[in-house]
């Protein structure tokens, strides 16, 4: 499916403007709506090629700039130590409430987008893996897609590093994908155990997987990149959103 050019919404939020980057199918009628959540570097060419391909499988993806409360808008970081470093002091000076009202401005605004079906699902990955978990536990996301998303395990992420997530999990009512690299040292495997056993414990539908793969593994930037796995892994999100949102 074609796709539309990509464009942008500012959405207002108590912590400043949101950019949110939209990306659409070509075409009329209406498409089911999916949160995609950035890395720490924001809207990078590699996370604006996944929304296209999200895009061009009949989603209406929208991708929020998640540090915009201390960036300009639009600002991308490079694939460096220095950005590394400073996404990384970000994301835990950045407030918890701050994260999750983000969540909430851009599933209003997909629910009053023309274009929109009204069904909704998060797709995220690295940091954006754990804010698509938590995005998930809004009451109308049927479908979530969590590609090594780091500090759930360790409650770090946010202001304070106590996060709530662990504690939580049992408001989340869509059915989950969690994908792994059991080479990733941000979770290893006494964390991937902390995270399986409490979705376990409250009920949670999900799917589990682990690959042999580094972190990062999916982004078809620098060494780590391994594009059989990402093309497999593409395809079961597309499978778990369609299943869900389209039927």
């Amino acid at each position: 499916m074609r796709i539309q050019p990509r464009a942008f919404v500012d959405l207002q939020t108590s912590y400043g403007p949101m950019r949110t980057h939209l990306f659409r199918p070509q075409g009329e009628g209406k498409y089911p709506g999916v949160i995609l959540y950035s890395e720490i570097y924001q809207v990078t060419a590699p996370i604006a090629r996944t929304a296209a391909f999200l895009a061009g499988h009949g989603f209406l993806v929208a991708v929020p700039e998640v540090y915009h409360e201390f960036v300009q808008l639009g600002e991308v970081f490079n694939y460096d130590k220095s950005d590394t470093d400073r996404g990384n002091t970000l994301k835990t000076t950045k407030e918890l409430r701050s994260y999750d009202e983000d969540a909430r401005a851009v599933l209003n605004y997909l629910a009053t987008d023309p274009g929109c079906s009204g069904r909704m699902g998060t797709v995220g990955i690295c940091l954006g893996g754990h804010l698509a978990f938590r995005a998930a536990m809004n009451p109308e996301v049927e479908a979530g897609v969590c590609f090594y998303a780091t500090d759930i395990h360790k409650r770090s992420l946010a202001k304070g590093m106590q996060d709530d997530t662990l504690d939580r999990m049992h408001e989340i009512r869509g059915e989950m994908l969690m994908v792994w690299g059991r080479q990733d040292p941000h979770i290893p495997l006494a964390g991937r155990r902390v995270v399986y056993d409490a979705m376990m414990s409250v009920g949670i539908n999900f799917t589990w997987h682990e690959f042999n793969g580094e972190h990062a593994f999916l982004r078809d930037e620098g060494h780590r990149y391994d594009p059989a796995l990402a093309q497999l892994l593409n395809g079961m999100a597309v499978e778990l959103l369609s299943r869900r949102l389209k039927t």
